[in-house]
């Protein structure tokens, strides 16, 4: 009985997490829990709620004003107003409050490396709040991890934005537009079933980037869209390095050839003018932030006009060993393994960057009307809290410091039982002796 007492309590113990002292205390466990969650928000709130809201975002006609406690983390150290910038380009804060502890950032909607995704409904701005800590006093050790915040404003499309009365004109907006026949290219990042878009956060290797690309017209002219190529790198710019492709030679998904992804144009299409296509989640080797810009060129074709090899959409199929189009014949795939699908000019040595000139954002077909363009999605974040198992690495250090403990309590039992048995066996021998030779 006094055995299996022992080894009862001594499971109870190694039940606990040795170092952790607040278990018996809910209120801290749950503030530990939310140690890192993050608030961006664009309402602006009453002093010394800060702990809960640490960025508060305005986003105003033309720019936005993003304001950052200096106690970024609740932990009451104050960061470095210097280790902080916005946006890919880095820029620097534009006031320091002391008194307030805060550090203001004011920027255009277009500066600092922002990106927009245009969609039927809205304009969306999106910039990055970076903190990149500087080195401790004593370089062996970090005391603070990087940081990046996503930063989003929106815009409805439909809708005058300016404070400013608009003049009439001769003609409508609208009417204007659709003589026009502006085509708008979108990137849009999905869910799994594809019917709402998704934040840009929380993605973890393994997972996969459901993308769909779009064209819209206020004109009825029936077209077909092709993403001509996409290329990964850690910034929106085109010329950015390191980088890699995901579509090239004219529509050929590169990515899904590797053994060890299942990319793929998504097949049959839901439209004309839409295209979708799925890829595994990476990161750049060596890279602190976690992040990635996909810039793709995107063009469009009249629909009854048949695909061929520069205007295609191919997957790699590993089960048969060969490019398969998402309409049109097989043979429009065949220059994807050699990388000859344009002219020489573009042949598989150029490096795909090489092909997009920055004079050329936009190019127009003989009647003026934009037929294709460079867009540009992310920054797609992938999440620092989380490992390749989906467990955080601190509750995977407690599950072995249990498991150790574990088992030493099992051997301690197995222990503690060999030596009861030891004793009880050394006493039944005892007495038989003292009965034989009493006898």
């Amino acid at each position: 009985l006094i055995l299996s007492l022992l080894c009862w309590a001594a499971g109870e113990v190694a039940a606990y997490p040795p170092w952790d002292f607040s278990w018996g205390e809910p209120a801290s466990r749950e503030a530990r829990a939310d140690a890192n969650t993050w608030s961006w928000v664009g309402d602006s709130q009453p002093p010394g709620t800060y702990r809960q809201h640490p960025v508060m975002v305005q986003c105003q006609e033309a720019q936005l004003v993003v304001t950052v406690h200096r106690d970024l983390f609740g932990t009451g150290r104050l960061v470095n107003a210097a280790d902080l910038t916005l946006g890919p380009a880095a820029c620097k804060h534009s006031s320091l409050s002391r008194a307030h502890n805060t550090v203001t950032f004011t920027a255009g909607l277009h500066e600092c490396g922002s990106t927009v995704q245009i969609t039927p409904d809205s304009l969306i701005y999106r910039t990055l709040l970076n903190y990149d800590p500087s080195p401790a006093s004593n370089p062996v050790i970090i005391r603070t991890n990087p940081a990046i915040i996503p930063i989003e404003c929106h815009y409805p499309r439909r809708e005058n934005v300016s404070s400013n009365a608009i003049r009439p004109t001769w003609a409508p907006f609208s009417s204007t537009l659709s003589a026009e026949e502006k085509l708008v290219f979108s990137l849009r990042l999905m869910n799994e079933d594809w019917s709402a878009e998704r934040p840009f956060t929380g993605f973890q290797l393994g997972d996969v980037l459901n993308i769909q690309a779009e064209v819209g017209t206020e004109s009825h002219v029936p077209l077909r869209l092709f993403v001509d190529s996409c290329v990964a790198a850690l910034s929106p710019g085109a010329d950015s390095s390191p980088h890699y492709t995901i579509i090239d030679f004219n529509g050929c998904l590169v990515d899904g050839r590797l053994d060890d992804t299942s990319s793929a144009f998504i097949t049959p299409r839901p439209r004309e003018d839409m295209l979708r296509f799925r890829i595994d989640v990476f990161r750049f080797a060596g890279d602190t932030r976690n992040l990635i810009y996909i810039t793709c060129h995107l063009k469009v074709t009249p629909a009854d006009q048949t695909p061929d090899p520069l205007n295609k959409a191919c997957s790699f199929n590993k089960a048969r060993n060969t490019w398969a189009p998402v309409e049109g014949t097989r043979d429009i795939c065949s220059c994807c393994e050699m990388g000859n699908c344009g002219s020489p000019a573009l042949s598989q040595s150029l490096n795909p960057l090489d092909r997009w000139p920055s004079r050329r954002f936009r190019r127009h077909d003989t009647k003026g009307k934009e037929a294709e363009a460079d867009v540009v999605i992310g920054p797609v974040l992938l999440s620092r809290d989380l490992g390749a198992g989906g467990r955080r690495p601190e509750e995977g250090g407690q599950g072995g410091m249990t498991a150790v403990l574990g088992v030493g309590t099992v051997l301690l039992c197995v222990v503690a039982g060999v030596g009861l048995a030891a004793a009880v066996l050394a006493i039944g021998v005892g007495r038989r002796r003292c009965a034989r030779a009493q006898a």
